[in-house]
Order: structure tokens, then sequence, then C-alpha cells
């Protein structure tokens, strides 16, 4: 049996007694370790597991996935997700190499960033499409995702931003070269991602556009949501490219219309409350 059981979003206990009596009983226990982190290390979730945990990086499962579907052939084995197993398509891809195989397997849900975001007060039902940010380079600056973020605000939507994660990654150099040595881990924060949309919305402006976005959006910021350091901060997208939430996972929410009862809500994070004055149940 091949076990998909999700961790939760901050630390060891976070997992559900289900999954716990799951990995208990599994033989091999990977952990997936590059969609997402907890605030805690390996050997924290060891302790309290009780299990060794094999590391499972992005090169692992979708190069040597084959290997681990064999394991769980013969012996049960659990893949573990921080949040949810199906936050990332990766893992819909593992379970459809399982169905080939004939290898039977069981999925354990848990929380993950795509309801925890409820925490700010926006009502997950007035919540367009999730779109991600990435990290850009001199030579590649995407725009895509701000086409979305505008799509979902003129129906009136909030836009749930999941923000870029390098782990184990190459340079172009070291990747052409075929050397295995990896960069830094690098965790796109809050601020970066309102830098690069404030930077989108200046260049549509000098092509004669009128973003639907501006300067001015009530925006809100996420930061190690499910942790006990758990931070949040709402106001305008130019107060999140200098407000400090400090450590990893950060997510950026860009509103939409809002109810009354959400902008009182999000006013419980303010940067600042004068924010808020000219924003009441419209777009700004």
């Amino acid at each position: 049996m091949l076990y998909l059981v999700g961790l939760g979003l901050g630390d060891a206990e976070d997992i559900t007694v289900k999954g716990l009596e799951a990995v208990r009983r599994c033989r091999r226990v990977y952990l997936e370790a590059y969609t997402s982190v907890l605030t805690v290390g390996k050997e924290a979730l060891e302790k309290f597991y009780g299990k060794e945990l094999i590391l499972a990086d992005r090169e692992m499962v979708e190069q040597e996935a084959d290997s681990l579907l064999k394991e769980a052939d013969v012996c049960d084995v659990a893949f573990l997700v921080v949040g949810d197993p199906f936050g990332a398509t990766t893992h819909s891809d593992l379970v459809l190499r399982a169905v080939k195989l004939g290898i039977p397997y069981k999925v354990i849900h848990n929380a993950s960033i795509m309801n925890a975001v409820g925490c700010c007060g926006l009502q997950l039902y007035n919540f367009g499409e999730t779109v991600s940010i990435v990290f850009w380079t001199d030579t590649w600056k995407p725009e895509s995702f701000f086409d979305k973020i505008e799509k979902n605000r003129q129906n009136g939507m909030h836009t749930l931003c999941l923000l870029d994660i390098k782990v184990k990654e190459q340079s172009l150099e070291n990747l052409m070269k075929g050397r295995k040595i990896y960069e830094p881990p690098r965790y796109m924060s809050v601020n970066q991602a309102a830098e690069q949309l404030l930077a989108i919305i200046q260049n549509r402006r000098l092509q004669g556009e009128k973003p639907e976005i501006t300067e001015n959006t009530i925006c809100v910021g996420l930061a190690r949501v499910g942790a006990v350091d758990e931070k949040i901060a709402s106001g305008t997208l130019q107060q999140m490219s200098t407000v400090e939430l400090g450590a990893p996972l950060h997510s950026l929410i860009v509103t939409g219309t809002m109810h009354p009862l959400e902008l009182e809500m999000l006013k419980l994070f303010s940067v600042d409350s004068s924010s808020f004055e000219n924003n009441a149940c419209q777009r700004t």
C-alpha cells in the first residue's frame, strides 16, 4: 500500500491521528521536501513519529518514482507531504503511476494553505484562481500571473498568490556542465512578490494600459500560517513591499470586492488603518 499523508502547515503535531497511525505502521517513510517546508526540521518529525524519514527531493520523486512504487508493491510505504497531498500536481502523477502498476493507495488529507488563508478573514468562497509568483531573473520576467490576478479582480474575486520556493536548484552553468552543485535554498518573501507586482503595474502604464491593480489595492501578507509565530499584515500593495514578516514561508493575497465583515477582519491586521478608509466594499 502507498499512503500519501498530509502533514498540515505547522509542526510535527499537526499530522492527523489517522495519518500518524499510517506512518507508524509503514516500513518506509519518505518526506517530500521541495514543494513546501514545515517550521520544524526532519529530526523533530522523526522524534514525534518514531520513524526514520527519507528525504525525497524533486529529482528523486520525478526521476526515481518507480523505485519508490516498487517498494510499495511489497510493503507499506508512506509519502509525507507538507499541507495536503494534492497541493502539487507531482503527487497526482505519483497516484497515476501507482494505479498503472496495480499498487493500492490511500490518501490522508490535512489542512493546506489553500484553506488556511481563511485565517485573515477573507471568505474562501470569494477566491478566484490561485496563482504562483516566480522569482524573476535578469533575462526572464514573466507577467502571466498578473493577468490572472487582474481577471480575478475584475470578477470581484480575491487571489491567493503562492510564492516561489527554490530548493536544490542548479545554476545554468552547473546544469549545462552536468555538475551536481546546488544553489542555497531561496524562499520568496511578500516584499519581493509585491515589488514584482509594482514593477508590472509600471510596465503596463508605460504601455498605455490602466491596470486593474494599483499601488493602493488592498493586499494581505501571510507568513508561517499555522505555526505559533504566524504573522498576518494587511494594507496596500505599496505597504506590502516594505512590511516585515520574517522567516518563510510567505503567501500574498490580492483582494477583490470585499464584504463589510471581510473588511472588518482585515482591519485587525492592518499596517495602517487609514489604508482602509476608502476601501469599504469596493475595489481600489
